[in-house]
């Protein structure tokens, strides 16, 4: 009952958050929005037992890729506001709510398979014994941290005023 709760309740807010992100003004707040609806998707993940996807959801795209966005929206100072509302506005909500209702209707009209089981066994532990134990890609694993930190740091040197 209490997961049932905890998932709808995460659903609103990822709906309301989405919906911020396409109605703010503001570029910055918006990407916070984005950020909070990234939130959402890693706690409805945790709702399902899928924790390593909630953790991949956490580094990869509130880590990495609100950084990112976050990083943009700073670098371009000139735009503190959206796109200015244009006449391709109604034809691109139509096409919207075209999409819209085809999902439904696909998603209303198809049987999914239901499992009342639990999983066995949590697959964050597994996973990690596979990739840094009993394989060889713990060395693959340090060069892209390597590579990632000479961008982070690349960024912060393009950043910099002079």
């Amino acid at each position: 009952m209490g997961l049932d709760i905890a998932f709808w309740v995460l659903a609103a807010v990822i709906v309301v958050a989405a919906l911020a992100v396409v109605t703010l003004r503001n570029v910055f707040r918006a990407a916070i929005s984005l950020i909070l609806c990234f939130v959402g998707v890693a706690g409805i993940y945790i709702t399902l037992s899928a924790d390593f996807l909630a953790v991949i959801q956490v580094l990869v795209y509130v880590g990495g890729i609100s950084v990112l966005i976050l990083l943009a929206i700073f670098l371009t100072r000139d735009v503190p506001e959206g796109s200015q509302s244009n006449r391709l506005r109604l034809p691109a909500f139509l096409m919207a709510s075209i999409l819209l209702a085809i999902m439904v209707f696909s998603v209303m009209n198809t049987t999914f398979p239901v499992s009342s089981q639990k999983p066995i066994e949590q697959t964050t532990g597994a996973l990690g014994q596979m990739i840094l134990r009993d394989s060889g890609y713990i060395l693959p694993l340090e060069i892209a941290g390597v590579l990632l930190l000479a961008a982070i740091l690349g960024a912060i040197v393009m950043a910099r005023e002079k």
